[in-house]
C-alpha cells in the first residue's frame, strides 16, 4: 500500500482520483484484497494422492515459520526445513519426527511422503494448498495459534514413552489411564496407571523435579505394570527438562529417557 508524505487531507483531483481505487488509505475492495501470508498455524483438511482424497484427523497440524516447520501427521509429531521461493514455492527438507504407532498410519504415510521436495503454493482467505509437482495436494485452513498450556493446574494425560530419538505410545491396555496434575503450590497427583500417587514438585527455570512419590500398593502386571515402572523411575531419576508446545508436555531426564503428555481439554 502506498504511503503518501506530507498529505493530511484527501483533497486535489490527483489525490481523489488515487483514494477512488484506496479508499483513502484503507484497503481495497475484497476482490483485491490481500492474500493470507503462507507462515502461520493451519489445520490439514485433506490430502489429494492417487486419485483419492485422505480425509485428515482433527490433529493433523502445521505450523510454518520463516525457515522451519513443525506439525503433527495426525499422531506423530515433525519438524522440517524449509527454503520460500517468493510466496510461490517452497522446498521442504524433512527433519525429525516421532515413530510411534498410529490408527491412521495410511494417512501420516501418505503426509510424510507429500510433504517434502518442492511445493507450489496457491493461497486464498484463510486456505493454503501445497501442490506437488505430480499434482498431488495438501489442503489447509488457518487457525489460530494455540497458546501453550500453563505446567500447573492442568491436567496432564500420558501418552507416550521417550527414549532417545524414538518415541512410543503407551499400550492400548494403558492408554489414558497415567495421569498427573501439578498444583499452584507444587503438589503433584495422579495415577501412575494401576496406583494412585502423590509427590511434591520443584521448579526450577525448565526442570522439573519430582520429590519422593508415595503410591498405592496395588499389584499391576502386563503391560500397565511396564508402564507404571516405567514412569516411576523417570519420575525418580532427578531434573527433568520441560518443554510445553501448545497442549503437550514433554518431560525429559538426562539420559534421554521422558515421555510426552497431552493436555486435558476444557469439556474434559
Amino acid at each position: 500500500m502506498r504511503t503518501f508524505r506530507h498529505v493530511h487531507t484527501c483533497a486535489g483531483l490527483a489525490l481523489v482520483l488515487a483514494l477512488a481505487v484506496t479508499g483513502c488509505g484503507r484497503e481495497a475492495a475484497s476482490g483485491s484484497a490481500t492474500l493470507p501470508d503462507p507462515m502461520g498455524s493451519w489445520a490439514v483438511e485433506s490430502l489429494t494422492t492417487g486419485g483419492r482424497t485422505l480425509h485428515a484427523p482433527d490433529s493433523a497440524r502445521l505450523q510454518i515459520g520463516q525457515d522451519q516447520a513443525k506439525g503433527n501427521y495426525g499422531c506423530n509429531g515433525f519438524t522440517a526445513e524449509l527454503a520460500f521461493t517468493g510466496t510461490s514455492a517452497v522446498n521442504v527438507t524433512p527433519g525429525v519426527s516421532t515413530t510411534m504407532a498410529c490408527a491412521d498410519m495410511e494417512f501420516e504415510t501418505a503426509f510424510a511422503k507429500l510433504f517434502q521436495g518442492r511445493l507450489t503454493i496457491d493461497r486464498g482467505p484463510d486456505r493454503l494448498t501445497l501442490k506437488t509437482a505430480d499434482g498431488s495436494t495438501i489442503a489447509m485452513t488457518s487457525v489460530p495459534e494455540a497458546s501453550d498450556a500453563p505446567l500447573t493446574t492442568t491436567p496432564w494425560t500420558v501418552e507416550s514413552l521417550v527414549s532417545g530419538a524414538t518415541s512410543a505410545s503407551l499400550p492400548a491396555e494403558a492408554a489414558g489411564k497415567s495421569q498427573f496434575t501439578i498444583a499452584p503450590d507444587l503438589a503433584v497427583s495422579g495415577n501412575l496407571g494401576c496406583n494412585r500417587f502423590s509427590a511434591k514438585a520443584t521448579v526450577e527455570g525448565s526442570t522439573v523435579s519430582f520429590g519422593p512419590l508415595t503410591a498405592t500398593r496395588m499389584a499391576c502386571e502386563g503391560p500397565v505394570g511396564e508402564v507404571e515402572r516405567a514412569l516411576t523411575e523417570l519420575f525418580g531419576s532427578g531434573p527433568l527438562t520441560s518443554k510445553i508446545e501448545g497442549r503437550t508436555l514433554t518431560l525429559t531426564a538426562p539420559d534421554g529417557k521422558g515421555l510426552t503428555a497431552k493436555a486435558a481439554s476444557a469439556a474434559e
